[in-house]
């Protein structure tokens, strides 16, 4: 589960951001809407982020992706030549000649305990590293490594097995990665790196447009979950009684995708997936998607989740992750404003995305505001109330004709 996640001069982030997913304490309602870790913390299963377009909403979804970029393929042998991947995804800040370091640092909770891990980094090396464990039962927090330019510090519980390394890290290489790749007896560096890497899925934007991850995922969802695929599409309204798939060439990597429709005479009639609205085919990947990460108490974080979705569907596609028995958590970027009503999200479910006259992106939420208990959500930030709206000038189209 993800209690925090936070980033600093990474693309239009300059200044230290931070996007939490602890419930506020005062607030009591919609008590539904949170997931109970059992040590008397709450956690939000769904966060909304809003803003104007340019503002850096997607850059917040990008940061996180290549956060576990980094994390994946750092360990990697690069050829001469070649861009390391701290290399690679270094984006600090462009409108500021300094440049300088750029950090990440997620606090995640996987079984009883509580990790803390980040690293601040340049294109040429690792400037620092770090992982710590909280004991959710005692409260105790140990400190598993500390890794600056010069060294690497192991807590008590691993030092005895990784001193014998710390020489062989390179300076491009994250501690986490390198020892993520060994056999240890200690099993913290594995369960770290699959928790970033495996209970964390950045949707890729418009993923519903690629050929390729409908090839990849829709036949297992056919062969494996077909039932609970076509009560989805039957519980959402979109006619589909039945969905199949044929491989067509002898590499049996080509498929076509074909629903089935009732027509008037009771007959069931064949339809090419890709003739299916967009917002369809966005709907069978999102349910695929979604059903994984609630199975097995996930984070999935979707770019502008409200494109091609009707506002109930995606009201409806919300309320997936409001399910007593996971602990699945949503985090989405939206221009839709239908859903930001008290009816339907706490203040702290709510984000706001604002840029300001230098290009530095700024993270708020709806809690850091003096919200009256009469106040329409809505309304009041399309008036500007919380910012991340777009500033509109006056604009006429025939001036200099």
């Amino acid at each position: 589960m993800l209690v925090q996640f936070m980033l600093k001069n990474v693309l239009s982030f300059r200044e230290e951001t931070i996007l939490d997913m602890s419930a506020i304490h005062a607030y009591k309602e919609h008590e539904c809407n949170l997931a109970d870790c059992g040590n008397g913390e709450k956690f939000l299963r769904v966060a909304a982020i809003y803003g104007a377009n340019a503002s850096g909403k997607s850059n917040l979804h990008r940061a996180m992706r290549y956060f576990q970029k980094i994390v994946s393929s750092s360990f990697n042998n690069v050829e001469d030549g070649e861009l390391t991947a701290i290399d690679t995804y270094y984006r600090p800040f462009l409108f500021d000649i300094s440049h300088e370091n750029s950090e990440f640092q997620l606090i995640q909770i996987l079984g009883g305990y509580e990790y803390k891990y980040g690293f601040e980094y340049n294109r040429k090396c690792i400037v620092t590293e770090w992982l710590y464990r909280k004991n959710l039962e005692t409260n105790r927090t140990a400190m598993i490594f500390e890794r600056t330019t010069d060294k690497v510090e192991f807590g008590a519980s691993v030092r005895r097995e990784c001193d014998l390394y710390k020489d062989q890290i390179p300076t491009e290489t994250l501690v986490l990665s390198f020892f993520s790749k060994l056999k240890l007896e200690t099993t913290i560096y594995k369960t770290v790196y699959a928790g970033i890497m495996d209970d964390i899925l950045i949707v890729p934007i418009n993923f519903w447009e690629n050929s390729r991850i409908i090839q990849t995922f829709l036949p297992a969802a056919i062969d494996n979950e077909k039932e609970e695929l076509l009560d989805f599409l039957s519980a959402i309204d979109t006619g589909i009684r039945d969905i199949r798939y044929i491989r067509h060439d002898d590499s049996q990597k080509e498929v076509r995708f074909e629903t089935y429709h009732i027509g008037e005479d009771g007959e069931k009639y064949p339809l090419n997936l890709y003739s299916e609205s967009e917002g369809t085919i966005k709907s069978i990947l999102f349910f695929i998607f979604a059903r994984k990460v609630i199975l097995y108490d996930r984070l999935i974080f979707v770019d502008e989740l409200n494109i091609k979705l009707h506002p109930l569907l995606l009201k409806y596609m919300i309320d997936l992750f409001y399910d007593n028995s996971s602990k699945a958590q949503l985090i989405y970027t939206t221009h839709d404003t239908t859903l930001m009503d008290k009816k339907f999200f706490r203040r702290d479910q709510i984000w706001f995305v604002q840029k300001d006259e230098c290009g530095y992106s700024e993270l708020s939420a709806l809690s850091d505001f003096k919200v009256r208990s009469d106040a329409s959500f809505e309304k009041d930030y399309l008036a500007g109330v919380y910012g991340g709206i777009p500033m509109l000038q006056e604009f006429r189209m025939k001036e200099g004709k």
